[in-house]
């Protein structure tokens, strides 16, 4: 791949702006540890929004859509899409909480919620075990990602390619902390979105497609412009929709997807200027993410059947690839390199910003849970603010080092990982909504769903094959993890009811702190009356029925505006505009219930 002079100066000018993003924050991210992980807590909604959209945009991304519509359509993208309602379930109930908790890290939430030593244990191994080793394998396929485009794209060895994103997403993270994060996610979302449309306009403008209408109206792709799933092939509409709608989104932990909100979304909220801003935040990004982002992935990914209809074609066209790396989730940085001069190094930036974008955020929210919840809460409690500072600066390079040596060295076996890590958390999700609303849940209720899942998810990867759990109507995947959510859910509902519940002093201070609303805490509340020690604030908010009626309108709207989105580029105008109509209604429904949440 040959890069023109106005590719480079588009790289260097892109280069230097973050740089400069990343000086600027300096100035105040070294002034203590909250604006360092938290930027002050005064970040307004729409850019925290957007750093959560541009998080999600990881260079991963693109090729992980570009995979799925390969292998099975745009239909396939339920695999995701159905996070949504685990999105929604956040915005309109969770993030309020999360606000009003204080907390610096979620993982802090813990000794807010739970007594003792078991909820002490619980932060610390839980920050060392999300903080380091799952961030590091998330990390790790990101950087996977990069190694396969910079390999179609320059054609650098993979060492090259870790060693060269390291230092540069490491300078800017190191030196302005969430807030050169957030701004630069800011600007390098702008520039990945514009990248990823100019992308989608050069694909389908290829001499072998045409239009966009040439591109629809193609016989080779009709089987792969289905929104759902055939019901005729049962087992791929249980595992695509059935599965993921009624059970996964609440009973499995997944990151930037965790039922309640967790991880470096809750971090987002938590840097909010208030509980309004946080829930604004949590929504923009759920319509950016769900509804708006896809399309000029999925319009490359289609493109790609007719430039390159097969993996051969594509070895053919770049001999360079590794076989390691082969696979229908390198057609895009493939139909890259169709680009033209100046746009090259354009759309080139916006992959290398999603990268650099992910990345950053993963090393900010890794080193907040090593630095707050284990160095600070178990070693240092009285550490000053600069050491804080320092020691999540040398945090962060820790974690770029082995991340990278990750990606490096034991990458092979990412896939068979990342099922014992999502398996694990099956069943725990219910867990994380649960323990804001009900006073029974306690700390020995995680811990044992932590325990027993990480272990059944071990032997569920490595002892029983899929195949053997395989049916007509269900894959082996699929069977494992409504299994594991089964088992789980059993073991912590038994762990639960056989463990003395949490001290009452805690539960009282919890319930004045957060004021859940709901049935759940009526058992704490006739304590207090009864004693004549009513603590409980007057209620604020709405109640937890119309919370949940903007959970159904508010997933309903983003599913129909999608829709709506694809129907246009289908040219089916008169569909788009139907759909469009109620997601006009239910977003004015909305609009006034926020205003009214804010009386």
């Amino acid at each position: 791949m040959l890069f023109e002079i106005s590719d480079w100066i588009i790289l260097s000018v892109f280069f230097l702006i973050l740089f400069g993003i990343g000086l600027w924050a300096s100035r105040s991210a070294g002034k203590s540890h909250v604006e360092f992980f938290l930027s002050g807590r005064n970040m307004p909604w729409w850019l925290l929004g957007i750093s959560m959209v541009a998080t999600t945009f990881s260079a991963d991304t693109p090729n992980l859509v570009t995979g799925l519509v390969r292998e099975g359509g745009i239909a396939r993208n339920w695999a995701w899409w159905s996070f949504l309602i685990t999105g929604m379930v956040t915005v309109f109930i969770y993030a309020r909480l999360w606000r009003r908790s204080e907390v610096l890290t979620d993982l802090a939430f813990y000794e807010l919620r739970y007594s003792g030593p078991v909820a002490s244990f619980l932060r610390g191994f839980r920050a060392i075990y999300l903080g380091f080793f799952f961030n590091c394998l998330i990390m790790g396929a990101v950087t996977l990602a990069a190694i396969k485009i910079g390999s179609v794209m320059f054609g650098l060895d993979p060492w090259i390619i870790v060693v060269g994103g390291s230092v540069l997403v490491g300078i800017y993270a190191v030196l302005g902390g969430l807030k050169g994060v957030i701004w630069t996610d800011f600007f390098q979302f702008t520039i990945s979105l514009v990248g990823a449309i100019f992308a989608a306009f050069v694909a389908v403008n290829h001499p072998k497609i045409g239009s966009l209408d040439a591109l629809f109206s193609n016989p080779t792709i009709q089987d792969k412009l289905q929104l759902f799933p055939s019901i005729q092939d049962p087992s791929l509409f249980v595992t695509i929709i059935i599965i993921p709608i009624a059970v996964q989104w609440w009973s499995v932990w997944y990151p930037g997807s965790e039922p309640g909100g967790g991880g470096y979304i809750a971090q987002r909220m938590l840097a909010a200027k208030d509980e309004h801003h946080a829930l604004g935040a949590s929504l923009l990004f759920n319509v950016a993410h769900y509804a708006i982002r896809p399309w000029p992935w999925i319009i490359v990914a289609l493109a790609s059947i007719l430039v390159f209809p097969d993996l051969a074609s594509i070895q053919s066209a770049f001999p360079q690839i590794s076989e390691q790396y082969l696979g229908d989730d390198i057609a895009y940085p493939v139909m890259l390199t169709l680009l033209g001069p100046g746009w090259l190094g354009l759309v080139t930036a916006s992959l290398i910003a999603a990268y650099m974008s992910t990345i950053s955020t993963h090393l900010n929210w890794g080193s907040s849970y090593i630095v707050h919840d284990v160095y600070q809460r178990f070693y240092r409690k009285e550490a000053s603010d600069r050491e804080l500072v320092v020691v999540g600066r040398l945090t962060i390079l820790g974690l770029l080092v082995f991340s990278g040596l990750f990606a490096l060295l034991f990458l092979e076996n990412a896939t068979q990982a990342f099922n014992i890590l999502l398996l694990s958390g099956a069943g725990t999700g219910s867990i994380f909504l649960l323990r804001w609303f009900w006073w029974r849940i306690n700390a020995f209720t995680e811990l044992t769903a932590m325990i027993y899942g990480a272990i059944q998810a071990v032997v569920l990867v490595i002892f029983i094959p899929d195949e053997a759990l395989a049916s007509n109507l269900i894959d082996g995947f699929s069977t494992k993890l409504v299994l594991a959510v089964l088992l789980t859910s059993i073991v912590w509902l038994l762990a639960m009811y056989l463990t003395p519940p949490e001290d009452e002093e805690t539960l009282k201070t919890f319930y004045q702190k957060i004021n859940p609303n709901g049935p759940g805490w009526t058992t704490i509340r006739r304590k207090c009356l009864a004693n004549e020690e009513d603590i409980r604030k007057p209620s604020y908010g709405p109640s937890l029925p119309a919370q949940f009626a903007m959970v159904f309108l508010g997933s309903l709207g983003v599913y129909l505006l999608l829709f709506a989105i694809g129907k246009f580029l289908f040219g089916q105008w008169a569909i788009a505009i139907l759909l469009l109509l109620p997601v006009v209604v239910i977003s004015w429904i909305i609009y006034r219930y926020l205003l009214k949440s804010q009386d």
